[in-house]
């Protein structure tokens, strides 16, 4: 079951409570969260956006896939689980 999705191309301004809103529209929204810059706190443009079930995501997804909002075209889809990488911290090093 897969009910993360990934929304690309935000306006910098767009907030957690509005992204909420905007997909709450669709369905039961589990949680929203803009990725931000860890030094700057600044926006990065992109999203998570997780729904109840993986019927709501998909309505979601047809309902906003390439629609404006905030005066950007923005992109839906499903969130690809991220690849795990090696640790590189310094101490963790294989000689």
């Amino acid at each position: 079951m897969q009910n993360k999705l990934f929304v690309r191309n935000l306006s910098f301004n767009t907030t957690d409570a509005e992204l909420q809103g905007l997909f709450a529209e669709h369905g039961s929204v589990v949680s929203a969260k803009i990725a931000t810059d860890r030094d700057s706190g600044r926006a990065r443009g992109f999203a998570f956006v997780e729904m109840t079930t993986q019927e709501e995501a998909e309505v979601a997804i047809r309902a906003l896939d390439s629609r404006e909002f905030n005066g950007r075209t923005m992109y839906v889809a499903f969130s690809e689980p991220r690849e795990r990488r090696p640790n590189t911290a310094y101490g963790n090093r294989s000689y």
